[in-house]
């Protein structure tokens, strides 16, 4: 396993024992953590308004959390810490701070406790708040290795915390929406007309956005002026949007697998639907059938392939539309249809074997978002989750999708902190927790 996490060498294992005795600890620093199926998301507080008498009794420790922490984006090879995302000057509680986005895979969950151990982190942090199965999953780890209180919190009731709490301090820079619009394309022949076709099931190669073709029921045109990927036929212009208007919606949280929820208000919300075909569906599958071996390269292929070498479209079926349906030729028949043929096998490359698996998730992703707004009668519907990290390629997909098949009347919202929603969940936790017990004291 590599060392994603750098140890001090010089530091003797006796030193690094716990105390036997559980000591008061001090109040910061100020953890959150999610430790999800794929990735562990941590937010970390630091505080800029430490007092004197602060500085001196945490000073050291708390400079060497700063200094790996905040000092580093990069930890190894894949722990980053999402610069972009910062959020300078914030109160959280009544402490002044910056707050800090940082990620790892989570099979080198151990060799993070064990960098807490060896940096002494633990003398500090009386308490951590974590959720996702990995707080269950690695709970006995951290007990036999951390002096501190290990609080494992529900993940639902985490990222709906984490959302509406990072909605107030971010305010209206968190939530957004596309504002899309066609782009006039030049109809050549009244018998050949453009339709705007599902995004989900349409496919196109971003890279060569003047072959994409348009179908129609007397049959195909390679008329570069016809483009059926809607990246290239609509404008897509991004809105911040007012999140006290939002309730309901349906929020879609794509993770490893995929939960829907219905959401009322923070305190009233049920899951509502699901799917095991997720994100670290697309990573695996990625994986296998393209060698990749990180989520960044496999989005990175994505972006550049071709579905329609891969799926089996309607139009291969028809000739070009079902009409009877109103089915468009470029809506997929069958994901990975065509990979019963050889020849198809041979011409379809990575990054066209990346791409379809991406459509392949979204298609599910995207229909049972529709079908829970449809039933439970929402007019938005929230798409979150690491996933869609660094990842505009499925977040314009979604959007045209959503108001696509709902005629408009469906909007797909999206925030800034993908991902990180479970750990700032509990984060608030923690400050709420810290505040009562010193209004006890």
């Amino acid at each position: 396993m590599s060392q994603e996490f750098e140890s001090d060498s010089n530091v003797s294992n006796e030193s690094l024992r716990p105390p036997d005795k559980l000591k008061p600890k001090k109040d910061f620093p100020w953890f959150g953590i999610d430790v999800g199926g794929t990735l562990v998301k941590l937010v970390y507080f630091e505080p800029l308004d430490l007092s004197k008498e602060e500085e001196t009794k945490e000073g050291d420790i708390l400079r060497t959390i700063r200094h790996y922490l905040v000092g580093n984006t990069a930890y190894g090879d894949t722990g980053v810490r999402d610069v972009d995302l910062e959020i300078k000057s914030t109160r959280i509680g009544d402490r002044l701070g910056n707050l800090h986005f940082i990620r790892f895979p989570t099979n080198q969950m151990e060799n993070f406790i064990d960098l807490c151990v060896k940096r002494k982190f633990y003398q500090l942090c009386f308490q951590v708040y974590a959720t996702g199965g990995g707080a269950f999953k690695f709970e006995s780890v951290v007990s036999q290795n951390l002096n501190l209180n290990w609080v494992k919190c529900d993940e639902l009731d985490m990222l709906i915390q984490g959302v509406e709490f990072l909605n107030k301090i971010n305010n209206q820079n968190e939530c957004y929406h596309f504002n899309i619009e066609a782009k006039r394309v030049l109809d050549k022949s009244p018998t050949n007309s453009m339709h705007f076709d599902s995004v989900l099931s349409s496919s196109c190669n971003s890279e060569s956005l003047s072959t994409s073709v348009s179908s129609s029921a007397s049959g195909t045109s390679s008329d570069p002026d016809y483009t059926t990927c809607p990246l290239t036929k609509c404008n897509f212009t991004k809105q911040s949007h007012a999140f006290k208007n939002t309730y309901p919606y349906i929020l879609v949280n794509i993770g490893s697998g995929v939960s829907v929820l219905l959401v009322r208000s923070e305190n009233d919300y049920k899951r509502v639907s699901g799917s095991s075909i997720g994100g670290g569906t697309f990573l695996g599958l990625c994986c296998l059938l393209t060698g990749c071996n990180t989520y960044e390269e496999a989005i990175d292929l994505a972006t550049k392939g071709d579905s329609t070498k891969v799926d089996k479209l309607v139009r291969d079926i028809y000739g070009g539309d079902y009409s009877k349906f109103s089915l468009p030729g470029d809506i997929v028949a069958s994901s990975f249809g065509n990979m019963n043929i050889g020849e198809k096998r041979q011409e379809a490359t990575r990054e066209d074997l990346a791409r379809a698996t991406l459509q392949t998730i979204l298609n599910n992703v995207g229909l049972i978002a529709r079908d829970c707004a449809k039933n439970y009668k929402c007019e938005r519907v929230m798409f979150v989750g690491t996933f869609l990290r660094l990842n505009g390629l499925s977040k314009h997909l979604l959007a045209y999708a959503t108001n696509y098949w709902s005629k408009g009347t469906i909007k797909a919202l999206f925030l800034e902190h993908e991902g990180y929603f479970g750990a700032i969940g509990c984060l608030k936790n923690f400050v709420n927790r810290t505040e009562m017990d010193e209004q006890n004291l």
